[in-house]
């Protein structure tokens, strides 16, 4: 007798690809070796935890991107698509694409490449997860043909591409000709911050010195018979001036006899001003990640107009990676509507992206409706004095 028996089928649980896969090997560390760029990202990921002003910058960009509304012809249709690109589930137990956008974007900037997975349930009706892959799981090259990408597992002897190409996605940032990887945004930066680090070590090992003082404490024999007992005076002298800082709860005074002058050790020196080699490694991290200065809370000095052109500058950029991204939505939103069974043309339509402020778009808003109010009030005194030309004739 079974006494467990279910009247439905057990739900079959959807599989990963691109899941780690464990080498039962001393040195499996070897077999991840020799793939484009293992060290690179590795540097990378170390800027943004040394550097904090860039980790800062790219978490500012991929906020900024916004989110998007899907728009089919089909309202209906419209409306499952995008109560589900809300509630599918994403990397760490999160729901929506947002979600899973955010990271991917985030691994587009710092490493140049991003793949991530469309993970389908167990029968394959439906989509069960969007999961973004570590980079050091799989390895890209070309396609047989030559012009597509395909993935393969990183591991050894995996010389076969992943069985279902079509699950997975893979985005690029300005690749170079013929490579299949992209260029990270950070390329180029760590140089200016090994100096900039080096600069902040210095500067803190300096004022350690500088805040916990040591003194320079000197005896000067003046006499023969002082010169005679100057070891004996000195150990004594050391011993009561050892005794006095030791006593930290209460102010203690030191008495000596002789010619003893008390100095602190370095306090002569000048400390290097650090303000401009700093700051000039700052321009250069922030000319590289094309984000204005006033984002990161930099008060330089600059102009109205110099902080409006710099916020163009960074809508561009942002209209960029959207369009990059337009590409894994639409394949993930294609996806879905054969699963459905559905055929419907979409849209993909962006939230308006606003650096400015409210209270001056409005009142840009007001000076352009009142301007074209104006010109209509005019076009309208003109054809009216036409009119009684006319009719005097």
């Amino acid at each position: 007798m079974k006494w467990f028996s279910r009247s439905k089928q057990e739900e079959v649980l959807p599989v990963v690809q691109t899941a780690a896969k464990s080498i039962l090997h001393p040195y499996s560390e070897l077999y991840h070796t020799g793939y484009v760029s293992r060290q690179e990202y590795r540097l990378y990921r170390t800027l943004r935890e040394a550097v904090p002003i860039i980790d800062a910058a790219i978490g500012k960009i991929v906020r900024l991107i916004g989110t998007f509304e899907i728009r089919c012809e089909r309202k209906s249709t419209e409306k499952k698509l995008n109560d589900f690109l809300r509630n599918v589930r994403a990397d760490s137990g999160g729901r929506g694409i947002g979600q899973f956008l955010y990271v991917y974007l985030g691994s587009l900037i710092t490493y140049g490449t991003a793949v991530a997975e469309i993970v389908p349930s167990g029968d394959g009706r439906r989509i069960y997860s969007l999961m973004n892959v570590p980079l050091s799981l799989v390895e890209l090259k070309k396609d047989k043909n030559g012009i597509d990408i395909a993935v393969y597992p990183t591991g050894a002897g995996e010389t076969s591409p992943l069985p279902y190409q079509e699950l997975l996605c893979v985005s690029a940032l300005e690749p170079e000709p013929g490579s299949v990887y992209g260029t990270s945004v950070l390329r180029g930066l760590p140089f200016v911050s090994s100096i900039l680090l080096g600069i902040y070590n210095t500067t803190g090992v300096n004022f350690e010195r500088v805040g916990n003082v040591r003194f320079a404490v000197t005896y000067k024999p003046s006499t023969e018979g002082d010169r005679a007992m100057s070891r004996q005076r000195a150990a004594a002298i050391a011993d009561e001036w050892s005794k006095a800082m030791r006593n930290r709860d209460t102010v203690s005074d030191f008495v000596s006899v002789g010619d003893v002058s008390v100095s602190v050790i370095g306090a002569d020196n000048q400390v290097l001003d650090t303000e401009i080699p700093v700051r000039q490694m700052l321009e250069q991290i922030v000319a590289k990640l094309s984000i204005p200065p006033f984002l990161l809370g930099l008060s330089w000095s600059t102009t109205e107009r110099m902080s409006s052109q710099q916020a163009d500058i960074l809508t561009s950029e942002l209209e960029y990676y959207r369009n990059i991204l337009n590409g894994v939505i639409k394949k993930i939103c294609d996806l879905w509507l054969t699963l459905e069974g559905i055929d419907c043309d979409y849209t993909i339509e962006w939230e308006n992206i606003s650096l400015q402020d409210e209270t001056e778009l409005a009142q840009a808003r007001l000076a352009n409706a009142q301007a074209a109010l104006l010109e209509k009030e005019l076009e309208e005194y003109k054809n009216e004095q036409k009119q009684e030309c006319a009719d005097r004739q």
